[in-house]
């Protein structure tokens, strides 16, 4: 699959919003194309790339939701979002990307390719169409459609129930296209995800119906059969996968909206870029006795002993803990997590006061444990960290162990130079030192492929479908054949990596977390009682676990989340199918969820409040899309802070019915249908 060609940047974008007609005209320069002469393969890439990085943000940010990630801060915006207390500014970036990057350009892409008869174009374009307007209203609920790009700068915002029906349709219009002849303009020319394979994007429309029908599961619309039918026609195997193969490049342009890398994959960019974010506690236990374990849960070496040297003459491999986000252990109760300092050139010595004995005993243990030197003087503990070790630059002793939650971090070639090839993307902790501060995680790294839709999505949609229709040997073999199917992805890819070259020294040749998993570990593993060996023993709590390993940073496992209502249970008489879950430890934002029992639904998470760009711009129009928008601007304070309940509101296919959407939303849909 071909590099994102950079004959383009955000001067495109731009122009598709304005209607300067002295500005564009211009003569046409074919590598600095304008808003009347982009071509239909130019548009086609880089509204793929725009969704991807739009959709890759909303996926990270989800996934703090789910209890998936957790990050270092507990009051950035994404750290806020961890603990349930969300803020505007987490809506900016999917927003953005989605509706300045890759929605502005669809509409003259259809118009571009239909002057060429490039129908299939046209067809590629309503595909992203109904992907990113879903996952605008898979987050906010009520959005502008009809009247968004017609140039009105207050379009007015379309329900959910409205949205869900246009995307649908446009599914349908996709298809009609694909069905169409076509001229000479290959579609392989901008189709970065596909390769221009007509057939694949014809499966992934239909993999697209089933995902959204599932949606409805909590409806009395809801349609198994109909599900099952796009099944048919959608993804049948890994081949069909929906990716863009990415690459570990130095000197890639940059995102206009972002400042991130184009070539690398956007995953990366949002969730392996810095160094703020960790996994739960909760993700890391679903992998126990998983050979998936090593590849998605990052290892940083402890217990280093250096030579005469200073070279590293023995060390461990220690695999990250995870954050404990739903119980009173969370670390995060006591502050922020401090980041790991590697001692480079002296030892490091700190003084730490702990005036419970127990406590200190224990700090002392394991200080020693992990060969630092330790001298005890009453209640103060002095710690020394020897060159070539990590420890956490602070005095508080709480936070002297926060190097068991190791970053997501993986090096790089652009920005963020701490890998040192193309295939040698593990974190070090500076340059000319071979010690690893974090080994990455499979689906984070630069060159990660970033997943659209994988046939394993497809395998857990039909084990779902089926267990609800009572067919529980049906649903097995589906849930193992979307099981095997991830682990044979990441396998491939692994296999890839590996062939390539995943060293440029000892270090890495001797950590085992970018090779292949091995075949017995995979073998023992799919008979063992890690996971249901019949229908008898599957549930559809095992399903939705198990989906969640496959597809960890995808807003589809938030989705799902709320489809099933949380942890609260009996939602389609499957008990509870989140039993490890509830609301995060720290939370304390009762009056953005506002229920007071698990099955009240404002208990929990169910929207993000709409962009800043919404609220300065369209605020009229806003305040009429949702009963609790109208209170933004308010005089009253104790009014006003009615407007952070809109994160506890349901969207449409999260209500059983029309009349309970209404209720929350204060619309009215048969008033809007008229």
């Amino acid at each position: 699959m071909k590099k994102l060609k950079y004959i383009l940047l955000g001067g495109l974008f731009a122009l598709g919003m304005t209607a300067c007609d002295d500005y564009l005209d211009v003569n046409t320069d074919p590598d600095n194309p304008t808003a009347e002469t982009a071509t239909p393969e130019v548009r086609l890439t880089w509204i793929q790339n725009f969704f991807e990085y739009a959709w890759s943000s909303a996926s990270m940010r989800s996934s703090q939701i789910t209890g998936v990630l957790t990050q270092t801060s507990t009051t950035s915006a994404n750290g806020l979002l961890a603990k349930w207390d969300p803020g505007q500014g987490s809506a900016t970036t999917p927003y953005q990307n989605w509706y300045i990057g890759a929605a502005v350009n669809i509409d003259p892409l259809i118009t571009a390719a239909e002057a060429v008869g490039a129908n299939h174009y046209a067809g590629a374009a309503h595909t992203i169409k109904a992907m990113g307007f879903m996952m605008m209203l898979d987050l906010f609920g009520e959005i502008p459609y009809h009247q968004a790009f017609t140039g009105k700068y207050d379009p007015d915002y379309d329900n959910g129930k409205e949205l869900f029906n246009c995307v649908m349709a446009d599914l349908d219009k996709a298809l009609e296209y694909f069905n169409m002849d076509n001229q000479n303009v290959p579609l392989i020319e901008g189709d970065v995800w596909l390769n221009g394979d007509e057939s694949k994007w014809i499966k992934l429309v239909y993999g697209l119906k089933a995902r959204f029908m599932l949606k409805l599961s909590k409806k009395a619309e809801f349609d198994p059969q109909g599900i099952l039918d796009c099944l048919n026609k959608a993804l049948q195997s890994n081949e069909d996968n929906v990716s863009r193969v990415c690459f570990n490049t130095e000197g890639s342009e940059t995102n206009f909206t972002v400042g991130d890398p184009y070539q690398h994959s956007h995953i990366h960019n949002c969730l392996s870029y810095g160094s703020s974010q960790r996994l739960t506690k909760r993700f890391v236990d679903m992998l126990e006795g998983d050979p998936r374990q090593s590849k998605l849960v990052p290892a940083a070496m402890t217990h280093v002993q250096l030579d005469e040297e200073g070279n590293i003459a023995s060390y461990k491999w220690t695999r990250d803990v995870g954050v404990d986000m739903l119980s009173q252990n969370n670390i995060r109760l006591k502050g922020a997590i401090i980041n790991a300092t590697f001692a480079t050139s002296a030892p490091k010595t700190l003084e730490y006061e702990i005036k419970d004995a127990t406590k200190r005993a224990e700090f002392v243990a394991n200080a020693k444990a992990t060969n630092h030197a330790v001298e005890e003087n009453g209640d103060m503990v002095k710690v020394t960290y020897a060159k070539g070790q990590i420890y956490c630059n602070t005095t508080d002793f709480n936070h002297a162990g926060d190097t068991a939650y190791v970053n997501m971090r993986a090096g790089d070639l652009s920005g963020n130079l701490r890998g040192r090839a193309e295939y040698d993307m593990f974190d070090y902790a500076a340059s000319g030192y071979d010690y690893v501060m974090g080994t990455g995680t499979f689906y984070g790294r630069p060159s990660a492929d970033v997943d659209f839709m994988t046939y394993a999505e497809m395998c857990f949609i039909k084990a779902e479908v089926l267990f609800r229709q009572g067919d529980a040997a049906g649903a097995h073999t589906a849930y193992m054949n979307g099981i095997r199917a991830n682990i044979e992805r990441m396998q491939a890819k692994l296999t890839k990596w590996a062939a390539a070259g995943t060293s440029s020294s000892r270090v890495v040749k001797e950590n085992p977390d970018l090779l292949p998993m091995d075949e017995g570990e995979i073998a023992d593993f799919l008979a063992s009682d890690k996971i249901a060996q019949s229908g008898a023993e599957l549930t559809m709590a095992e399903i939705m676990k198990q989906k969640t390993i496959a597809m960890p940073f995808n807003l589809e496992i938030w989705n799902d989340m709320r489809r099933f209502n949380y942890s609260a249970g009996n939602i389609g008489g499957f008990g509870n199918v989140y039993p490890d879950f509830n609301r995060p430890s720290e939370f304390t934002a009762t009056s953005k969820m506002t229920g007071s029992s698990p099955n009240d639904v404002t208990y929990w998470f169910r929207r993000w409040m709409h962009s800043s760009h919404e609220s300065n711009y369209n605020l009229a129009k806003l305040k009429l899309s949702n009963k609790y928008y109208g209170f933004w601007d308010s005089a009253n304070d104790a009014e006003k802070a009615n407007v952070d309940q809109i994160y506890s509101c349901p969207v449409w296919w999260d209500c059983e019915t029309d009349a309970e959407y209404e209720q929350h939303t204060g619309l009215s849909l048969s008033a809007s249908a008229e």
